[in-house]
């Protein structure tokens, strides 16, 4: 089913046709990347593409994802694992498929003929691990029908693209800044610490003893695997996590799936964790990942208060910060600030655009100055318009 964003349906036919897994594909883990497509979609002349199932869809979708697991069928990659086939009604200027792994690339195959009718094309994928290269080598070489990629995972662009023979970009994740900003109207921080995801069994212990002494207010998940849980809606999802993260004083991070060190092999990536508390204005614990591209993305200070992963110092920590409110305010500030300069996603759209050579849309520089303006209240009272306007360029020198 097409489905142009609702802002857009009235104007010019559609230039940019991304498909979308949204209906077939519902776990919690990939809200982020359909609140990346729906921020595009609100910011130019979209045709998002709700892929559908076919009868056979989830028996066919299982034996691909085996018989290409054992590399026992290669040309699978380029099958279409029982989805509704789709046929364009006309030429689109860019397409672009939004991945979150290398398993969503089957999905692509639904759509006929879309390299003709698409004068630029686009893929980027959320999560693709070094490791993943050779162990998804024949999903992965179908990247080669793209004009251009990008990943999350920061440190997989370069073995991609020595893999591939063509570049690779590694883009970082983001998040809806306007929606878990605490701006414009900073509601009170009633929760003290909020963890959400993978998580160090012993900070976990610190804290949920000193939740019982009545010590601290503790929000943690309570189910296990909770990011492949199913939300009735992902907007609603969303928006209700951002609600209490900007409700937070402290917000807990690691780098992504520090515990799975079987899949990691050692590979330090920035989860989502930290874009989503930064933007949210909340204090960011636990650990900064050990790598220069996190050092870039979140070079100002106190970025991350550090605490070990055995929990013996988060209670002291904690204690310290909350007994130096100026600092607590000054940090939230600037989170708050840098995300919105830095880390929306309509950032990384811009950045998107400029590698395929495509103009952004009026809405998307329109977006962009709301941010600029948002993050020109969170500096009031502590920097000019011009120290604004000198961040903003900046940021936006970075994103290229």
């Amino acid at each position: 089913m097409m489905r142009p964003a609702q802002s857009q349906q009235q104007e010019a036919p559609a230039r940019i046709l991304m498909p979308t897994m949204r209906t077939i594909s519902r776990e919690a883990f990939q809200a982020g990347f359909y609140e990346a497509q729906d921020v595009l979609a609100e910011a130019d002349r979209v045709d998002l593409l709700e892929l559908q199932a076919g009868r056979t869809f989830r028996l066919r979708d299982r034996w691909q994802r085996r018989l290409l697991h054992r590399h026992m069928a290669p040309g699978l990659a380029y099958a279409n694992p029982g989805l509704k086939r789709v046929r364009l009604a006309h030429d689109y200027e860019l397409f672009v498929a939004t991945c979150n792994n290398a398993w969503d690339l089957m999905y692509v195959n639904a759509i006929e003929g879309w390299q003709e009718r698409c004068r630029t094309s686009v893929c980027w994928l959320d999560e693709i691990w070094i490791t993943d290269i050779m162990q998804r080598r024949e999903l992965l070489r179908t990247l080669r029908r793209f004009d251009h990629v990008f990943l999350n995972t920061l440190a997989t662009a370069g073995p991609l693209s020595d893999f591939l023979g063509q570049p690779c970009h590694p883009l970082p994740t983001a998040t809806d800044t306007i929606t878990f900003s605490p701006l414009p109207n900073p509601p009170e921080r009633v929760i003290d610490v909020y963890s959400i995801g993978r998580r160090w069994d012993g900070v976990h212990e610190a804290l949920l003893r000193a939740a019982s002494q009545s010590r601290l207010f503790y929000i943690h998940d309570s189910f296990r695997a909770m990011a492949k849980m199913e939300p009735i809606d992902f907007k609603q999802h969303r928006r209700l996590y951002a609600n209490m993260a900007k409700r937070s004083r402290y917000f807990i991070v690691s780098p992504a799936k520090m515990n799975q060190p079987q899949e990691t092999r050692g590979q330090v990536e920035i989860g989502y964790r930290y874009f989503e508390g930064a933007a949210a204005g909340a204090v960011l614990v636990g650990q900064a990942p050990d790598c220069e591209p996190f050092r870039q993305l979140f070079s100002w200070p106190d970025a991350v208060i550090e605490v070990r992963p055995d929990g013996s110092d988060v209670i002291d920590v904690l204690a310290d910060l909350n007994a130096d409110p100026t600092r607590l305010h000054a940090i939230s500030r600037r989170n708050t600030t840098e995300s919105l300069l830095r880390h929306d996603w309509i950032h990384r759209w811009q950045t998107i655009f400029h590698h395929a050579g495509i103009e952004p849309s009026p809405a998307m520089t329109a977006r962009a100055k709301r941010l600029k303006a948002l993050a020109g209240a969170a500096l009031a009272g502590s920097a000019t318009q011009d120290e604004t306007d000198r961040r903003t360029d900046q940021c936006a020198a970075r994103q290229r």
